[in-house]
């Protein structure tokens, strides 16, 4: 290879027994016989030990004795078969040795903050020295595992005839559900760029410029609250393609999560996905993203329990229910009834039903036959209701449901689900304001037939916008948008946006739509999310090199940071204190 190596630590095998050979790399661990030095040198590809005997090389057991964990070195010497009780096969090259003719000290590490084989690190620890933490061996395979999956969704994306496009970082800022980060222009004091919240409005105009297929591995930045499966900047498969059905573009996201599977020796799920409506996926499961590994399915008891005695039944908007697979004690239904309030919840409401079959409830009494009858379950049992506006119903139970499904072991980890979430409402009533706002974006269309509810019932008009699901996380959205430029500005006019606003806002684009704008739809795979699932990972910072913490702080570089008044000036900014 060159002087400093001939091969890879991890690549010895027997075969190579009897050649001189160089490795370099870390040391990961060192022990002294007395008299014989082991070395476990660590690189990328794994560990291989070497043996510095000072009968062999007086000169190598004098530099062998200097060395620590972590110092990076060179060796050389001969390889050789372990005896037959020293062959280790939990490591790849067990069975073989380096006798070391030759150590060179490349670099001396200082004592560490931490040990690398320790799984107990605090996470602000390991960030602040990510450059240590990127050594171990979870994060080395983590981030070989994400080059593996963009390879194979370029591979599948470019077979597809898609072609890779770039577009720009720094833009109008557009409506998409989060704050945009905004980049001053010392040129245009008072002007600022946003930096892109995804490349939405460039992949739809690549489309009326006659490109037909097009995608990028888009890196993304959002201002909103960081958690497990969010990051204020975020890299996403992002593709568009000219004169498609919807049929057409769940075709080719398909094809990439097969692809994907296959490029890390997974067994890929089968094709095609099945199918949710949204109303269907939020009866039965409470949310959009549903994880369909388990059962305690949602029902519906509004009907049955509109004559009630059962006040808070006959009352509320919506009255559902589940029946969990175990029989829970009070301290248990207390502790379920507060993790619903979290929620939203009022309360939890419940029938438990004993192994022997009897009924255990304080609304047992109030319920009629029917009622009874309809909330009937198995032996061992506990039926847990919501009742409240439909809205708030979905929201409790689905928790409610996914909490069981984690406290009861119900998961089946084994399992990948993959589905698609199609037909979800066009709008959706701000809770805040009263007014219709977009559920996936402004530019998604109406589904067919749906374009006069626009104006005359926006709540019941549905879309063409579907979401692809994993084991309950969305790893993306996507739609058929608007190519009309009347409907465009009709579901700008819905969401309450004035045509001055629009043209402020949009007319630019506006424009294009009546120049010739085909027929069009995309999708946009969130990378991060789709790796961590490959990977096993529950928060996609272990599978970003240098993510930020949870308070959006980079421990390691320590940005953000503040900076000089002469270049805020030169900015035309002058910073306000918060109030305290």
């Amino acid at each position: 290879m060159n002087r400093w190596r001939d091969l890879y630590c991890g690549e010895l095998r027997p075969d190579g027994v009897g050649r001189t050979v160089a490795v370099a790399g870390w040391v990961a661990r060192r022990r002294d016989h007395g008299g014989l030095i082991f070395i476990d040198l660590r690189d990328h590809t794994g560990v291989v030990q070497l043996v510095v005997n000072p009968e062999r090389s007086p000169e190598a057991a004098q530099a062998a004795h200097a060395i620590r964990s972590e110092f990076v070195v060179r060796a050389g010497g001969e390889v050789v078969a372990r005896a037959p009780d020293a062959v280790n096969s939990n490591i790849a090259t067990g069975a073989v040795e380096i006798q070391v003719d030759e150590l060179e000290l490349v670099a001396r590490s200082e004592p560490l903050p931490f040990q690398l084989d320790d799984d107990n690190v605090e996470e602000p620890l390991r960030l602040r020295y990510r450059y240590l933490d990127l050594r171990r061996d979870r994060m080395q395979r983590n981030l070989r595992l994400s080059a593996t999956v963009i390879r194979a969704i370029r591979d599948s994306m470019e077979e597809q005839g898609f072609i890779d496009i770039w577009t720009p970082t720094m833009t109008l800022g557009t409506p998409e559900g989060a704050r945009d980060f905004l980049v001053p222009v010392r040129l245009q004091p008072g002007r600022f760029f946003a930096l892109a919240q995804s490349p939405q409005l460039f992949k739809q105009t690549l489309m009326i410029g006659g490109l037909d297929r097009y995608y990028q591995i888009a890196t993304c930045w959002r201002d909103e609250d960081l958690r497990a499966d969010r990051q204020f900047e975020f890299r996403q498969l992002d593709l568009e393609l000219a004169f498609p059905t919807r049929e057409d573009v769940i075709d080719v996201l398909e094809r990439v999560v097969v692809a994907s599977f296959e490029a890390v020796e997974r067994t890929p799920p089968g094709r095609p996905f099945p199918r949710l409506s949204y109303a269907e996926s939020m009866l039965r499961y409470g949310t959009d993203k549903p994880d369909t590994r388990f059962g305690v399915e949602i029902q519906d008891a509004t009907e049955v329990t509109r004559t009630s005695e059962f006040g808070v039944f006959k009352n509320a908007e919506c009255v559902r229910f589940v029946v969990a697979p175990a029989v829970f004690s009070r301290a248990e239904l207390q502790r379920l009834e507060e993790f619903a309030k979290e929620w939203g919840a009022k309360g939890l409401a419940y029938i438990v039903v004993e192994e022997s079959g009897e009924v255990r409830s304080p609304i047992a009494k109030f319920l009629s036959a029917d009622e009874l009858a309809a909330f009937a379950a198995p032996p061992g049992s506990t039926v847990l209701f919501a009742a409240d506006t439909q809205a708030m119903v979905e929201r409790v139970l689905g928790a409610v449901r996914s909490e069981l499904g984690e406290r009861l072991g119900l998961i089946d980890a084994a399992r990948n689900d993959l589905l698609w979430v199609i037909d979800f409402p066009l709008f959706l009533e701000d809770e805040d304001t009263g007014q219709w706002t977009f559920v996936h974006h402004p530019f998604t269309s109406p589904l067919d037939g749906n374009e006069d509810l626009i104006e005359s019932d926006p709540g019941a008009a549905l879309s063409q916008h579907y979401d692809l699901i994993w084991n309950g996380w969305e790893l993306g959205s996507g739609s058929i948008r608007v190519h009309r430029q009347d409907v465009q500005e009709r579901v700008f006019r819905a969401m309450g946006m004035t045509d001055e606003e629009a043209q402020a806002k949009f007319g630019w684009f506006l424009e294009a739509l009546q120049l010739g704008a085909p027929p069009h739809g995309g999708f946009a795979l969130g990378i991060e999310r789709f790796v961590a699932l490959f990977a096993g990972e529950a928060n996609i910072r272990e599978i970003i090199p240098f993510p930020k913490t949870a308070s959006g702080s980079d421990p390691l570089t320590g940005a953000p940071a503040p900076t000089t008044e002469e270049r805020l000036s030169e900015l035309g900014i002058k910073l306000r204190t918060p109030p305290a």
